[in-house]
């Protein structure tokens, strides 16, 4: 039997079963919808294989399908699967990500079952088309905004799920009263525009709808600089002025001169974080051997990451495979680790991991990422600074290179950033802040005889 065109719905009989192509109401205009059946080269069994395809509109846009979807099975390319659903599909396709970082792996289950296994995980792969992601990403958008409409089914199920979840990164959010951000939605659209790439890699689907999605504009997060003023607002009021704060040179030698005078045991690390601008990732990455620390020429190099290492995997673009000079003092202060690393590996003996990482605990084990940004909050917090996050601590490393006359392009290739012009743009709040400390700074050291009175 050649393929043919036919009209079917999803009406039931008394006994449950669907009625499909025999439901009397299909004589009805607006009831059902066209489908086609073609012939498909036989399954791996050997059985013969007739797969469905649609809905479609109406008959003649049925009609015209169905000679391209003959051809492409007589082609003896792959058929798709058209009865595989988005939610089955995403649960394949993250268990075959295996080189996941433990962290994105949990990203992106968050977003599968947070959003698109309740908002469009419902849905086969093959029908799944822009009105679907358009539809999800409004939704998102209107959890927690008040609206006095009927909330559209896809929020309903978006909501439930939301309710239930007590885990992911989101756990401490999950259940607060502040509406998604632009950047959420984005991100969610990154994990499922990576899904379908595959899935049209895979000839699995004919067509990708993420590719012509429109998408909520999110606004960078710049970094501020820790002017006195905000320092004395965040001081009167305890809030931040904003999620990415920068200290300014003076606040970072405070900070260094408190971990120096506590004589904490880290000290060297976050100094080469602060003044070199590392990713915590890529500082508790460091090997000995890609290393220089005397002579003319002394360099750290963040190289390959390490295949069988999942927890230290630091390496962001091929722009982060990079090599960064080191001054006399960090140099020093480096040589001065590797002794005591030496008088650890003394003291514990045999209990040493042999680890050949720069940055080590006491047993020679790599330093855990949560680890080192918890610790880095408290000594903030003991410090009595401004609060910045670890990461901010790259930023830090930017303004001091900045203050000291770097040129912009030797700071994006420093930070490993992969465009020149994201790190100027990243900066343009800060420099003229910058420039004002310094310029106030400069009359300050003249001596004057009206201040000394």
């Amino acid at each position: 039997m050649a393929g043919h065109v036919t009209k079917r719905c999803n009406c039931r009989n008394s006994a449950g079963k669907k009625l499909g192509k025999s439901c009397p109401l299909l004589e009805k205009r607006d009831h059902g919808s066209w489908w086609v059946r073609y012939e498909a080269p036989p399954g791996a069994d050997g059985q013969r294989r007739r797969p469905w395809a649609g809905p479609y509109p109406n008959k003649t846009v049925a009609d015209r399908a169905l000679p391209k979807l003959q051809s492409e099975a007589d082609s003896g390319r792959p058929i798709p699967d058209r009865k595989l659903k988005v939610a089955l599909y995403l649960r394949q396709w993250l268990a075959g990500k295996k080189s996941l970082k433990d962290s994105t792996r949990q990203s992106y289950t968050t977003h599968i079952e947070l959003y698109l296994e309740p908002g469009i995980g419902h849905i086969l792969l093959g029908d799944l088309r822009e009105h679907h992601l358009d539809a999800l990403y409004e939704a998102m958008q209107q959890i927690n905004r008040p609206s006095e409409e009927e909330p559209s089914e896809t929020l309903r199920r978006l909501l439930r799920a939301r309710a239930r979840a007590t885990w992911g990164e989101d756990a401490d959010a999950l259940h607060n009263r502040r509406p998604l951000s632009p950047t959420r939605v984005r991100r969610v659209h990154a994990t499922i525009s990576s899904a379908l790439s595959t899935a049209y890699k895979q000839k699995r689907i004919a067509h990708d709808p993420s590719k012509n999605v429109e998408l909520p504009t999110a606004k960078r997060r710049r970094p501020l600089l820790w002017t006195p003023e905000r320092v004395e607002r965040w001081q009167e009021t305890g809030v931040k002025p904003g999620p990415v704060m920068v200290w300014t040179p003076a606040q970072a030698g405070a900070f260094l001169d408190f971990l120096e005078e506590s004589e904490d045991r880290l000290y060297a690390l976050y100094h080469v974080v602060i003044t070199r601008g590392l990713r915590r990732a890529e500082v508790c990455g460091l090997d000995w051997a890609d290393t220089v620390l005397t002579g003319t020429t002394r360099t750290i190099s963040v190289l390959e990451e390490r295949e069988d290492d999942e927890e230290h995997r630091g390496l962001k673009t091929d722009a982060s495979r990079r090599v960064v000079s080191l001054d006399p003092v960090n140099a020093g202060l480096l040589r001065t680790w590797r002794q005591q690393q030496r008088q650890d590996r003394l003291r514990v003996g045999e209990r040493w991991a042999d680890s050949g990482r720069v940055f080590t605990d006491d047993l020679g084990r790599p330093i855990e990422l949560d680890f080192l940004t918890k610790r880095f909050a408290r000594l903030v917090r003991n410090s009595g600074l401004p609060p910045i996050r670890l990461h901010d601590a790259r930023h830090c490393a930017a303004t001091l290179m900045l203050a000291g006359g770097a040129d912009m392009k030797v700071v994006s290739a420093t930070l490993g950033h992969t465009q020149y012009w994201f790190t100027a743009d990243t900066y343009a709040s800060v420099l003229p802040e910058l420039a004002e400390a310094a310029a106030e700074a400069a009359v300050a050291l003249i001596p004057r005889a009206s201040r000394r009175e």
